[in-house]
């Protein structure tokens, strides 16, 4: 994939356009691909409710918000989850779950860590993180 250094990475991956932009992202602001880019966060007040029911939706994503809310912040980085998809999937779900102002992600030496922005989101969304957080029941 070749980078036009005139539009972001959020214009590149699709995330504004989908899911809304990013908090720091800006028209003027230029952003230039690097292996460990400081991830754009998306605050759950910019998000629509359909984009937040869609990065929800996904059982990949769903299991990684379930295990991010069983662990405490900060404490799980990309590689420890036990999801069956690779490393480039991997990333494009913690991108949604992060345009969508679920997840919160920061470098910590050469891993990237997360946390499940539970009390921002229920703000946003009142009781959809509890519905989609209770054990699947068979009806």
């Amino acid at each position: 994939m070749v980078f036009n250094q005139k539009r972001t990475l959020g214009a590149v991956y699709g995330f504004h356009r989908t899911l809304g932009k990013p908090e720091s992202a800006r028209e003027d602001n230029v952003t230039t691909p690097s292996h460990r880019a400081a991830p754009e966060h998306t605050h759950p007040d910019d998000v629509p409710l359909l984009a937040a029911l869609a990065a929800l939706a996904d059982p990949v994503r769903l299991t990684l918000v379930r295990e991010l809310a069983g662990s405490p912040e900060w404490s799980r980085a990309c590689g420890s989850f036990d999801v069956p998809v690779g490393k480039a999937a991997l990333s494009h779900h913690f991108a949604v779950l992060r345009g969508a102002g679920l997840v919160e992600q920061r470098d910590q030496g050469p891993k990237r860590v997360n946390r499940l922005r539970r009390a921002e989101f229920d703000t946003r969304f009142p009781g959809l993180l509890q519905l989609v957080l209770r054990p699947d029941r068979p009806d």
